[in-house]
């Protein structure tokens, strides 16, 4: 089985290479020199990976991102990502690892490729499809509860899962391939190619609204 969390890392950092330090992303404030700094923190720093998941040590993670971007170049830092994680990370063990990154590399890496108004949708391998629909069916629940309706998550060939239950609001039903339905639930819901069908007032505020996963 192909190691799609290598795939979509070297995909990555060669599009870095293409597009330099100062182009926008999809994540809020962030260029790619930011987003750069936040995936080495995360594989491998221990004192900042945890300002990632928790505010209140937020600031940490971001001196520490700022102190990464003096140290290295863009390209060197780059380089390190193309790597992979040191050996001490928990990045680095072969099915936690793969576990780990393969749905995180790949929404930033269209976190890059979506930030322009021209981009073009990849057609992702029947593997790599399947296994996000996988992996999303496990995460979407933690990931939309704070949606105000329910939501169910449609493939083309028919396929459902929900993602959160009915609300007071109802369900709203989110159709589109799996790469698309994982940017939706990552909030990325702007450049998601879904169609969503259910109450307008609420489709309405699920294009625009954070989960807050």
């Amino acid at each position: 089985m192909t190691d799609y969390s290598r795939t979509e890392r070297l995909a990555l950092c060669d599009l870095f290479d293409q597009v330099g330090p100062d182009q926008p992303t999809l994540c809020e404030g962030w260029l790619t020199h930011d987003l750069a700094a936040h995936l080495y923190v995360r594989e491998s720093d221990p004192i900042a990976a945890p300002g990632i998941m928790l505010p209140a040590l937020a600031g940490t993670t971001e001196r520490r991102m700022t102190a990464v971007k003096t140290r290295w170049s863009f390209t060197e830092l780059v380089d390190k990502l193309r790597g992979g994680p040191p050996t001490f990370s928990i990045y680095a063990l072969p099915l936690i690892g793969h576990q780990l990154n393969t749905t995180e590399y790949l929404v930033h890496h269209e976190d890059v490729r979506r930030a322009v108004p021209d981009f073009q949708v990849r057609a992702l391998p029947a593997e790599q499809q399947e296994g996000l629909w996988k992996g999303l069916k496990l995460a979407s629940r933690s990931m939309v509860r704070k949606a105000p309706s329910g939501i169910v998550l449609r493939l083309p060939d028919g396929r459902e899962a929900v993602a959160k239950k009915p609300t007071a609001a109802g369900s709203v039903t989110v159709s589109g391939e799996p790469v698309e339905l994982v940017l939706f639930c990552f909030g990325r819901q702007a450049v998601a190619q879904v169609d969503l069908d259910g109450d307008p007032e609420i489709t309405a505020q699920l294009q625009t609204r954070s989960f807050g996963f």
